[in-house]
């Protein structure tokens, strides 16, 4: 049963078409991938589902209310774990889940236990009293997940929540994640950079310049790309790509200086490419089909890219618009 519903959502910003007609659905306690480069309508999407801004058109619901005429009750349904750290390091582990659990109304006795049950579930029992500024950036991100949860939220909304961390505090992290659906049942909802962490997500939407270019488990996407990937560089590229596209006729592009095209048996069509190219192939390699291919593959650049131009143009008309309706 969906716990978000999203159709033909659109968000202006003057003449900037941030969001442009999205629909999708995300299914309770399941752990569900928004991805997308900057600039892409990820953050305006959010915002809506969290009732931080009105739609333009559309419709957008959660737990069954609808995000902009009842955002009191879908508050109530929402925990969010942002980007940036959100705890007070002068105050200790406790203390912040404590505080968290009173903004939230959480019953005096009731805010107790769920304060201990969190420290236990995030395995800081031992480091209840001590302040945060003393905790380690996987420390502090076990503790805001786990603050998110004190108030018994549907839907648990992550913003990059391992933006940052070195690879074994990112590892426990996920480990830690992956358990919420079945240990809170509570629904994931969340963005990353990261192609390989999205692996662990139940289903993914690709968002582009406002549009879901594709949506579906990873294991759907991933066999959109019709087989291995191959990569490979030579001393003239565009000449290359012009006689594999003759020999394959398929989608051969290039980025970075490195051709790539995928192949149904990648360890054939090697040798076969090389009797071709010559000399003029300078290195060759192949890898199983992954999600950072398959953005690669719709959008033309890897999600890692900061598209600033276009995050730009977004973050200015947004301030123009606050602008023009403060004076309103």
């Amino acid at each position: 049963m969906p716990i978000i519903s999203v159709e033909n959502l659109v968000r202006k910003f003057g003449k900037i078409t941030a969001v442009d007609g999205i629909s999708f659905e995300v299914e309770e306690n399941t752990i569900f991938g928004f991805l997308g480069p900057n600039g892409a309508g990820k953050t305006t999407t959010i915002n809506i589902l969290c009732t931080l801004l009105a739609p333009t058109s559309g419709s957008a619901s959660l737990n069954g209310h609808d995000c902009y005429r009842e955002s009191a009750e879908v508050r109530k349904a929402i925990g969010i774990v942002f980007q940036d750290s959100s705890l007070d390091k002068d105050l200790t582990a406790r203390e912040n889940l404590m505080f968290h659990a009173y903004l939230y109304n959480v019953g005096k006795f009731e805010r107790r236990q769920r304060v201990e049950d969190a420290l236990r579930f995030a395995g800081l029992e031992d480091r209840a009293d001590d302040l945060i500024k003393k905790f380690s950036g996987g420390m502090k991100r076990r503790l805001e997940v786990a603050r998110g949860l004190i108030h018994r939220p549907k839907v648990l909304f992550l913003d990059e929540p391992t933006l940052g961390l070195d690879p074994q505090s990112r590892a426990g992290l996920w480990e830690f994640i992956t358990e919420l659906p079945v240990k809170h049942q509570v629904t994931i909802f969340m963005t990353t950079h990261y192609m390989e962490e999205a692996e662990v997500c139940d289903s993914i939407a690709i968002i582009d310049r406002g549009k879901i270019i594709a949506s579906g488990s990873p294991q759907q996407l991933k066999k959109t790309i019709g087989g291995d990937v191959i990569y490979l560089k030579t001393a003239d590229n565009k000449k290359a790509v012009m006689e594999l596209k003759r020999l394959f006729d398929g989608a051969v592009s290039e980025k970075d200086g490195e051709i790539f095209l995928s192949a149904l048996r990648g360890e054939v069509c090697i040798p076969k490419i090389i009797r071709e190219l010559g000399d003029s192939v300078l290195s060759v390699r192949m890898q199983r089909p992954t999600l950072n291919d398959v953005f690669l593959k719709l959008t033309g650049k890897e999600i890692r890219d900061e598209s600033a131009a276009a995050g730009d143009d977004i973050k200015e008309a947004v301030r123009s618009y606050r602008r023009r309706h403060d004076r309103g």
